[in-house]
Parts: C-alpha cells; structure tokens; sequence
C-alpha cells in the first residue's frame, strides 16, 4: 500500500515537473522541439513508477499543457505527442520492471526501447493525422531523430544521473539478478 502511494506521489509529482519544464525552453519552440523537456519526467515515471503511471502520465501531459498553455497545439502535435509519450511511459516501465536485473546499463536498454518505440508511434499518428501521403519517410526521420538529437543526448545524459542519485538515496533501489543475491548470502 505505501508503495502504491510512493508510486502515486512520484507520478504526480513527474506530471507537474512536466508541465513546468518546457517553460525553460518554451520562448523559443524551436529549441524546445530539440531539447524534448516533456519526454524526460516521462521516461523517469515509467522507470519509478512503472508502466501504468508512466502510460498515464505519459498521454495526459501533452494534452492538459495544450489545453492549459496552448503549446504544442493540440492537433496534430499534442495528440501525436499523447501518443509517443505514452509509449515512452509504458515500454520504460515494462521493460525496466520486467527486467532480469536493474542497473544502469538496464536502464539505457530499456531507455533506448521506448524511445524507439515511442518515436515510431509518433511517426505512424503523425501519418494518420495528416494522411499518408503528406508525412514523408523523410519529414519522419528529420521530427524524430535529427532534431531531436540534442534532445536524445540530454535524455541519455539526465535520466540515468537522476536514477543514480535516486538509488543512493535509497529511494528507488536498483536490482541484482536473483542468482547473484543468492550467491551473496551463500558466500557471507
């Protein structure tokens, strides 16, 4: 039970730090469509708080900061970011929690899953949204990738700090194989 409300407090907490920092980047939208600061507490509550919260999370945060601030619009960039992000939150905590063991090199697997992942969702809402014919091969791979590279290097540099820091603080703990832990106690 407490950790349910653990899990609650962070996401709720990683919804509003979501809604916060694009206003870091917000003044000038090109530097925020590189720098993604929506994706980041995204990818940190499927990872803390696993893949319902991050599922959750994930989907509402772009649509409640157009419906509160207007930016990103709510079509088509809003409701293809719902639908990224929320597979940001639900393959970070479904591979993270369903993994063998939990350790930073873990964690950049899972990350770099859901980032792929959630990436090719977005490319596939953006093609329905705006037909077929209009969302090229090419204007896919310039949204998701090449000028979201800033943006990729900073998840790739931030998420895993803040799950170091939170690890040694003990608040969320990383795992070892079972194997392991039982081979420790045996040698103890």
């Amino acid at each position: 039970m407490k950790k349910r409300y653990y899990e609650f407090t962070a996401a709720a907490m990683l919804l509003a730090i979501g809604i916060v920092l694009p206003f870091f980047t917000g003044q000038i939208p090109q530097i925020g469509s590189m720098l993604l600061p929506m994706h980041i507490p995204v990818l940190l509550c499927g990872f803390i708080g696993g893949w319902k919260y991050g599922l959750i999370v994930g989907f509402i945060l772009p649509l409640l900061r157009s419906l509160l601030f207007g930016m990103p619009t709510i079509y088509p960039n809003a409701t293809a970011m719902a639908f990224e992000l929320g597979t940001y939150g639900l393959l970070s905590g479904l591979l993270y929690t369903k993994a063998p063991w939990q350790c930073v090199k873990m964690l950049y697997r899972c990350m770099v899953a859901a980032m792929l992942g959630g990436r090719i969702v977005w490319g596939v809402v953006m093609a329905m949204l705006l037909g077929w014919g209009n969302f090229t091969f090419a204007m896919f791979l310039a949204g998701a990738f090449l000028e979201a590279i800033p943006g990729i290097v900073l998840q790739l540099i931030i998420i895993p700090a803040v799950m170091l820091t939170l690890d040694k603080t003990h608040l969320v703990s990383f795992r070892k194989p079972k194997q392991e832990i039982a081979s420790n106690k045996h040698t103890a």
